[in-house]
């Protein structure tokens, strides 16, 4: 008996598009002589919808479209769709409105509903916000009950609770042992899991040891595509019994898989394994221009600007985003001002020929003048700082959302991660934007983007889908310069970010250990970091909340990024220190 296992991008409230995509999904399953499509967590709305999800609009045009997809689907074939039911007895007996759920669709009727068990509420999630957990063991039969299989549903989250695996339990059940001790012939999984760097490694050995110790094998269906700021990689794969992999779909692109369940071996077959990416630096680059086309695609986009100035950030994300849309849909803008080089000027025009992006030039040295001679009285018996320094970067922002405005361009902001944490950063100047591309880049992978995508370029069997690869290819793509000079923002004569930062392997090491890992100043210093600069450091972080509260959506890469699962106060007087 044939499994398919559908890869899906949707876009979240698209209910008919994502319909239609469940709808070419089975059909190609039906092709291939499929009995069972497996789609992904919440594939008739998207995932997440958060609070679209307290729309009673919403919530009946899902109804609505869900029995007409069921009329709509091959009779045939058994469809699992991801959907949202409503709690008929919240309002008798209490509890959240509504369960995240699965259908089962078959012979032009909803057959079966099956409820998530385990809801996430940590990092990016809040599904108890809106769910109420099942409290049953999901399984149904395919075919007749001699014959057939037994499938067990799981969805996401009720799959991350192996207390052998992980060494705790988080939630006071298990969805796979109460399906393996029900007898089930294979466990299948609708999920929305959310791409990080490494991610893939560790739910392929999560689900390894949970199929192992059920001895049951398990389809795994991960939705693909940017949704906002959060990004999902697919990766989809099965296991059988033993815990081997029998399947793996592509990674970042939509896909279906089919997998055959030999009834005598009581196990999956092996099928098609595509290969996984083992580069950190090649996996963040294809979620990085994912999450850019989708992000550009799923809010009507087709164009995008950005300031070029010719250092690392813009120089990254003029690839990323020539990558991701085209580079004849990328404008760059140069807007020098008298403290900017003439290599920065000859920098960003070098990388702008080897993308293929237009240009446009902009100095913004008579804007500055103007400043000057409006804020002289007041500025009177004042030295040149900061203000004047940031007015540059305003400027910059101003003219960029002027672009963007009478063009209708996406504006794409350049700032990377370790900017952000410490606040180095301009509002409503460098900060600008609608997505920051490269918010969750620590400013040390930057560069080790950048080094690998010259690297990656030089061959011509390029392993990323053609949808990832660079319209126009120069070799190096990225001028060497750009990633040879030190950093700076050149808002005065001889600017270099180390005199205000410390150096960035430093500061992204200090950062990552703070931000990301959780770690007191006393354990940071005790790794070799010294007091004053950690101190620094924390209390740069600390200080800089309500710039990242301003700041447009960053497409998430890390397991700790300055987004939706950052909820940290503006208005705080707790800074740590070393001694508490």
């Amino acid at each position: 008996m044939k499994i398919a296992i559908a890869q899906l991008n949707p876009t979240i409230g698209d209910l008919a598009g994502n319909a239609r995509q469940i709808l070419d999904a089975a059909q190609q399953a039906i092709a291939q002589d499929a009995a069972l499509l497996l789609t992904t967590e919440l594939s008739l709305c998207g995932y997440p919808p958060r609070d679209l999800l307290m729309q009673p609009s919403f919530l009946e045009a899902m109804a609505g479209t869900l029995e007409q997809l069921a009329r709509d689907l091959p009779l045939q074939l058994a469809v699992l769709v991801g959907t949202v039911v409503p709690n008929e007895n919240a309002a008798i007996a209490g509890g959240k409105p509504l369960f995240n759920s699965t259908a089962l669709l078959q012979h032009g009727q909803i057959q079966q509903y099956f409820h998530k068990r385990l809801l996430p509420t940590y990092d990016v999630f809040d599904e108890d916000r809106y769910f109420e957990p099942g409290t049953e063991t999901n399984w149904f039969y395919l075919g007749d009950r001699t014959t057939g299989l037994k499938v067990g549903v799981t969805i996401c989250e009720d799959l991350w609770n192996d207390e052998a695996f992980w060494g705790k339990r988080t939630y006071p059940t298990n969805p796979l042992i109460d399906l393996a001790a029900q007898g089930v012939d294979v466990i299948v999984n609708l999920s929305a899991s959310p791409y990080s760097v490494g991610k893939q490694a560790v739910r392929e050995a999560m689900l390894r040891h949970s199929a192992a110790n059920c001895q049951v094998p398990i389809l795994y269906a991960n939705q693909v595509g940017g949704n906002d700021d959060l990004l999902f990689d697919g990766s989809s794969f099965g296991l059988n019994r033993q815990g081997n992999v029998v399947f793996r779909a592509r990674e970042f692109e939509s896909d279906l898989t089919v997998v055959e369940f030999d009834k005598e071996l009581g196990d999956v077959k092996p099928g098609a394994i595509a290969p996984a990416i083992t580069q950190d630096d090649e996996e963040i680059w294809c979620a990085l221009v994912m999450g850019v086309r989708d992000y550009v695609r799923k809010c009507g986009f087709s164009t995008v600007v950005l300031g070029l100035s010719g250092g690392i950030d813009s120089t990254l994300v003029a690839a990323i985003a020539a990558a991701a849309i085209g580079a004849e849909n990328v404008l760059g803008v140069l807007m020098p001002s008298p403290y900017s080089s003439d290599h920065s000027i000859t920098d960003a025009l070098d990388l702008a020929k080897n993308l293929g992006i237009r240009t446009h030039t902009v100095p913004i040295q008579p804007m500055m003048e103007g400043f000057d001679q409006g804020l002289a009285p007041i500025f009177a018996g004042t030295e040149f700082g900061i203000a004047e320094e940031n007015l540059q970067s305003r400027i910059r922002g101003t003219l960029l959302m002027a672009i963007s405005n009478k063009f209708g361009h996406l504006l794409i902001t350049t700032g990377n991660k370790s900017e952000m944490a410490v606040g180095y950063c301009t509002l409503y100047g460098d900060m600008n934007g609608g997505l920051g591309a490269i918010a969750d880049v620590p400013k040390t992978r930057v560069y080790s983007l950048c080094r690998w995508l010259n690297e990656a370029m030089q061959f011509p069997n390029f392993a990323l889908p053609d949808a990832f690869c660079l319209r126009a290819v120069a070799t190096p793509v990225i001028p060497p310069h750009v990633i040879s000079k030190p950093p700076s923002a050149e808002l005065k004569p001889g600017q270099v970010d180390q005199d205000s930062l410390p150096a960035y392997e430093i500061l992204d090491d200090i950062l990552e250990r703070f931000v990301e890992r959780h770690e007191s100043l006393a354990d940071i210093i005790a790794a070799g970091h010294d007091a004053a600069t950690v101190e620094k450091v924390v209390r740069l972080v600390t200080r800089a909340e309500f710039k990242r509260k301003q700041a447009p959506p960053g497409l998430k890469i890390t397991d700790r990024a300055f987004g939706t699962g950052w909820r940290v106060p503006i208005a705080s007087r707790w800074l740590p220190t070393v001694r508490v």
